[in-house]
């Protein structure tokens, strides 16, 4: 009354469809990835980068394109002299700057300046540039309550 149903076995020649087909997918992946990674190894450089320098737009601003990023001022070891610790950066993409100009300010607690005191720092910061200095100022001032340092002015010259 039943009949034994009969199982379809995939034959040889779809087995082997399949695989051809696989190997072939896997082909055009393989090429894909190799000219995609080609093309961007071998990707132009931008013209601008290439290009030699373009001269200063503008004039020099010292006190504009140099920031202190940072500054700590401590006492000497004898307790008498203030020592900064100042971190400069060089914010200009045309100008090389020497010789940096600062004035301290100690201020007291009724918010009058005690002391200000001007002085040069010897260094020189290259555009883009970050460089450290230790800086021995002035005697410091009693009643002190507060202090800053800013830059005045450096010597420029253009890269």
């Amino acid at each position: 009354m039943f009949e034994d149903s009969q199982e379809t076995k995939p034959s040889a020649a779809s087995k082997g469809l399949w695989v051809g087909f696989a190997a072939i997918v896997i082909a055009i992946a393989v090429g894909g990835y190799f000219f995609i990674s080609k093309a961007k190894a071998s990707k132009p450089t931008p013209v601008s980068a290439a290009a030699p320098a373009q001269p200063p737009s503008g004039p020099a601003d010292p006190v504009h394109d140099l920031k202190v990023q940072r500054a700590t001022m401590n006492k000497d070891r004898t307790g008498t002299t203030a020592v900064w610790f100042v971190s400069i950066e060089n914010k200009s993409a045309s100008y090389t700057y020497s010789n940096i100009q600062y004035e301290t300010t100690y201020v007291g607690a009724n918010n009058t300046a005690i002391l200000i005191n001007k002085g040069t720092i010897p260094m020189t910061i290259e555009p883009g540039g970050q460089k450290s200095s230790e800086i021995n100022d002035a005697l410091y001032p009693a009643g002190t309550a507060w202090y800053k340092i800013r830059i005045t002015g450096a010597t420029a010259s253009a890269q």
